[in-house]
């Protein structure tokens, strides 16, 4: 694939990062725009993309100067506030940020060169509750109830939207649960599990640890990413959208339980709070249509992404803990 210019958003992200690495090794000129600068991330990109940006996408003309004067191709948009519990707290932010950040890259791009090829980082959450259906598939209703939900319902709307209306090239991936190395956001659970136990403390689980989720491997995640964006840089069809998961589906409490045992920690038993009720209940996405069109498939068993996941903590330990945010 010829070089391109590429910007992304939440490039320092449990995401970002090693896809930033992946198509630094492909050749591609790497913009990451981020809202505050911290140069101690800095350590866990080996490789540094060609600049990185101090900026807030909800600046509209912010994110054009960037477009026009870096002469962008793609957009990677996986910028966004993710966590629920923030969400809860700060609706009218969450808002403003996923939704209306979301808008600026599109409207931006529909101004400047609809060539531009925008990626999105959309959601299993975007589908809302699970109820009669045993999986969602890419077909099914756009239905969140929550802020982050609705967050991605309305800007994974949007994108589809921008694309049918402007013949703008959108690729859309919902995502299952992504965990991995490298997760900096601290407050998730797996993170948060792992800390707390190297810690010999035992976790809080805010909800009442029913709730299920599917799990896929953060380098999984990666390669549908890179498969999408290869396929609509060469497709017709101006909007792809693909569900990525995997087969491991688990509740808090079984998440908890296996990195206890993988910790030799299993006498520190999670307390159950139940403290935070708004969530959904039970999620799972069906990724047969990526398997067909792209030949994507999850590669990680979930046990061995866990090993790897808790060697990373264990080896970064000091350091996150003396860099806390």
């Amino acid at each position: 694939m010829k070089k391109q210019n590429i910007l992304i958003t939440g490039g320092f992200g449990l995401l970002g990062k090693p896809l930033t690495l992946k198509l630094i090794n492909l050749k591609h000129n790497i913009f990451i725009l981020e809202k505050k600068k911290n140069s101690k991330r800095l350590i866990f990109l080996p490789k540094k993309p060609k600049m990185i940006i101090q900026g807030d996408f909800t600046n509209k003309k912010l994110v054009e100067s960037i477009i026009k004067k870096n002469k962008i191709n793609a957009i990677f948009h996986l910028g966004a506030i993710t966590q629920v519990l923030d969400s809860l707290k700060k609706p009218y932010e969450t808002h403003s940020v996923n939704v209306m950040g979301t808008i600026n890259f599109l409207e931006n791009i529909r101004l400047i060169n609809k060539k531009i090829t925008f990626i999105y980082s959309s959601s299993d959450k975007a589908y809302g509750e699970l109820n009669k259906r045993k999986e969602y598939k890419e077909d099914d209703t756009l239905d969140g109830i929550y802020p982050y939900d609705v967050s991605k319902s309305a800007s994974d709307l949007i994108c589809q939207s921008y694309s049918k209306t402007y013949g703008m090239k959108v690729g859309i991936i919902r995502c299952g649960n992504i965990y991995g190395p490298g997760d900096l956001n601290l407050g998730r659970l797996i993170p948060e599990v792992i800390l707390s136990t190297i810690a010999k403390k035992k976790f809080i689980i805010r909800s009442n640890g029913r709730a299920r989720r599917d799990y896929v491997f953060v380098e999984d995640v990666v390669d549908a990413y890179l498969k999408l964006f290869n396929k609509i840089k060469s497709s017709k069809d101006h909007l792809k959208i693909y569900n990525v998961s995997s087969k491991f589906n688990y509740s808090v409490l079984q998440v908890v339980n296996m990195i206890l045992k993988k910790m030799n920690s299993v006498k520190l038993k999670s307390i159950v709070s139940n403290t935070s009720k708004q969530e959904l209940n039970f999620q799972r996405l069906n990724y047969s249509k990526i398997n067909r069109d792209l030949g994507w498939k999850p590669k990680t068993d979930m046990q061995i992404g866990l090993e790897k996941t808790i060697s990373w903590y264990i080896k970064f330990y000091k350091f996150l803990k003396n860099n806390k945010k």
